[in-house]
């Protein structure tokens, strides 16, 4: 076996070898994109065609290094333009969309620097079914299931003990026996009911402190404390207040146009509140490994974001500059707040939940909390929030109490 692939492809292929019940599937290299060496790509499409759609899954060399979710699969066509296609989109949303968790865990984890262009694909044909991650935490196995494509109103994502099917448990107890490592193992369950592998990934070196308490405690003599603590959550926070963003930028876009005290501004001063305010949200999210978002204000409010984007219309050579700013401006808001773990908003907004965002083995020692108030109390919530003081850098904490309700409080 060739021990240079990358772990994800190495272990399908050993899993492969070993009967394990594994879609089809072929391994295309960076290298092989580079010199446009599609051969047994095209051999294997064609034998697929009658699927008329594959997937096609991430392979870094370094992909093994960072967790679970990081680089993406997409769903594309059976033929070679769809994947060519699909490992540009991986390429290019390693770039973008998941440039700031890569960078946060070089920073946290020492993930190693990685060049992009080195990715190659996994394709398999594209099974519709549910999704199943499994893996072992202390002495039982952990079952998590989402996109359920077989219904149609679909449920969240749900972690149990209980699989549907007890195959599950013999099949990932097997794997897990045959690599000898405590593995994760993603699961494809087809509408007919066929359970197929479709990932492994060696969890060996993460720790989760599954033990039970007395296996990793010390007993001590004594306590001195000021008061009780429950079941609670700790964070540095980021206030997130878009509605003051726009209208500080309408400000100096309407002294733009009018003039004001000590002249008038120059568009990069109004550009700067833009680069200004993302250069923010990247530098707190590469000081604090975990953090929460107090989302005051998150979605753009859709008047004030209108105006923003029209305001300088009679300067049709700087409003475009403008506009695309704000546009980009959105998709950074979206980035950062995909590297919280906790969020504290109006219940519109709730973390997504999905994948390994809800139940990977990174996720089990720091699970994903959504903590929100009703709709109709928006205003009043603000307010409070406001008159408490709570601003960025601030760090709170969550108690739940006997009821399942959370206390925010500043520390």
């Amino acid at each position: 076996m060739d021990t240079k692939l990358p772990e994800k492809a190495r272990l399908l292929k050993q899993l492969q070898k070993e009967k394990f019940n594994i879609p089809d599937f072929i391994y295309v290299s960076a290298f092989d994109f580079k010199t446009k060496n599609f051969e047994a790509l095209e051999t294997f499409l064609k034998d697929h065609r009658e699927s008329f759609k594959v997937i096609a899954r991430s392979v870094h060399p370094h992909e093994e290094f960072f967790k679970g979710g990081t680089f993406d699969s997409l769903e594309t066509y059976a033929d070679l333009g769809g994947i060519q296609y699909a490992r540009k989109k991986i390429i290019n949303l390693a770039k973008t969309a998941k440039q700031l968790t890569i960078k946060r865990q070089q920073k946290f984890n020492n993930a190693p620097e990685i060049d992009p262009a080195d990715m190659g694909v996994i394709v398999m044909p594209f099974i519709n079914g549910t999704s199943v991650m499994a893996k072992m935490i202390g002495d039982h196995w952990e079952f998590g299931y989402c996109r359920d494509r077989a219904h149609k109103v679909l449920r969240e994502p749900y972690i149990t003990n209980t699989p549907h099917d007890r195959n599950l448990i013999d099949m990932s107890e097997k794997i897990q026996e045959h690599l000898e490592y405590r593995c994760e193992i993603e699961y494809v369950v087809s509408e007919e009911g066929e359970i197929y592998v479709v990932q492994a990934k060696d969890i060996s070196h993460i720790e989760t402190l599954e033990l039970s308490q007395n296996e990793r405690s010390i007993k001590l003599d004594g306590l001195n404390r000021v008061r009780i603590r429950r079941s609670h959550r700790e964070r540095p926070v980021y206030v997130m207040d878009n509605k003051a963003f726009y209208l500080k930028l309408i400000g100096k876009c309407e002294d733009f146009i009018m003039g004001a005290e000590g002249g008038q501004p120059v568009i990069e001063e109004i550009l700067n509140i833009v680069t200004q305010y993302q250069a923010d949200l990247e530098e707190f999210s590469l000081r604090h490994q975990r953090f929460c978002v107090l989302g005051l204000s998150i979605q753009e409010p859709e008047e004030l974001y209108q105006i923003a984007n029209h305001y300088l219309d009679d300067f049709p050579e700087i409003q475009p500059v403008l506009s695309k700013a704000l546009h980009d401006n959105l998709y950074k808001i979206d980035y950062f707040l995909s590297e919280t773990d906790t969020l504290i908003a109006k219940d519109k907004f709730r973390l997504n939940m999905c994948g390994h965002d809800a139940y990977g083995i990174d996720t089990v020692r720091n699970p994903l909390w959504s903590v929100y108030w009703h709709m109709e109390k928006h205003e009043m919530m603000v307010k409070e929030f406001k008159r408490l003081g709570f601003k960025t850098g601030d760090t709170i904490g969550i108690e739940i109490d006997s009821d399942d309700k959370p206390i925010v409080y500043r520390l």
